[in-house]
């Protein structure tokens, strides 16, 4: 299968049909002379996207021709696309769709809060993108020692006597760790959040300032989350990170405990899980 022509066909078929939608009173411009179709001609959608007649005749053809993200963006602004529709038209151009330039903020969805709260008595907790807790339910406050919004999962990581004594759990899990943050980080290098918690971490912890200089990269995968709870003590978990679909800079963690972690969870009280450590 030819991907590209597939793309391209998907791409014409998509410009034909968001300009036809769009009405030259909608666009701003005078409805003059009878139409045959209620929607933008080729030559008016150029003149509003400010590019030349013939290269957008080409465009929507199919043909196989060179776009930058500039025109596709002039493109998207004058056929009115949502934040959802630019990025499909991005897509089917052969570009990295562009990235949201704000965080999603901190209102948590009633539908997340569920998901969270139905998760028990399995951990869960949903971050944003600098690993910083949004909201978690509350197993996982007690299992983690999390305080609240603000807890930073990367800094806990490198800190928490819960997961430092449990040295050999947790030195063949740091090196992956750092490479998953590191690939976050590199999204936004100018972001001051994420140079926030890299600076403050790289001063209290020596071995995460040993990992991050080796500019190891690596995604999130399945891992094992061990750490040692002062009651219930040593507790494996595996994890699982899923993205949130409408919200791309927030991360949902999901904590699966092992067959004997399980049984110590639901043996403790409430009253004793959530005892300070």
């Amino acid at each position: 299968m030819d991907t590209g022509r597939t793309r391209r066909e998907m791409l014409r078929e998509f410009l034909r049909d968001r300009r036809a939608r769009l009405t030259p009173q909608q666009a701003g411009l005078p409805a003059a002379g009878r139409r045959r179709t209620p929607g933008l001609r080729r030559e008016e959608l150029a003149l509003l996207a400010g590019v030349g007649v013939s290269w957008y005749t080409w465009l929507e053809q199919g043909r196989d021709i060179t776009v930058s993200s500039d025109v596709l963006d002039a493109l998207a602004t004058a056929l009115r696309l949502d934040a959802v529709e630019r990025a499909h038209l991005y897509t089917l151009a052969g570009l990295n769709p562009p990235r949201r330039a704000t965080d999603s903020g901190p209102t948590l969805s009633p539908q997340l809060r569920n998901l969270l709260d139905a998760w028990s008595p399995r951990p869960a907790v949903l971050r944003d993108r600098y690993w910083n807790i949004l909201a978690a339910n509350d197993i996982a406050t007690a299992v983690f020692g999390a305080t609240g919004p603000g807890h930073n999962c990367l800094t806990t990581f490198f800190t928490n006597p819960r997961y430092l004594a449990l040295r050999e759990s947790w030195s063949a899990a740091a090196p992956a760790v750092v490479a998953a943050y590191r690939a976050d980080y590199a999204t936004r290098p100018d972001d001051p959040g994420f140079t926030t918690v890299v600076a403050e971490l790289t001063t209290r912890s020596p071995e995460f300032a040993a990992l991050w200089s080796r500019h190891d990269v690596g995604a999130p995968t399945h891992a094992v989350n061990s750490l040692q709870h002062p009651h219930a003590g040593p507790l494996h978990f595996d994890t699982t990170t899923l993205a949130v679909a409408d919200h791309p800079d927030r991360h949902l963690v999901l904590y699966n405990p092992h067959p004997d972690t399980a049984t110590r969870l639901t043996e403790l009280t409430p009253l004793r899980l959530a005892a300070p450590a």
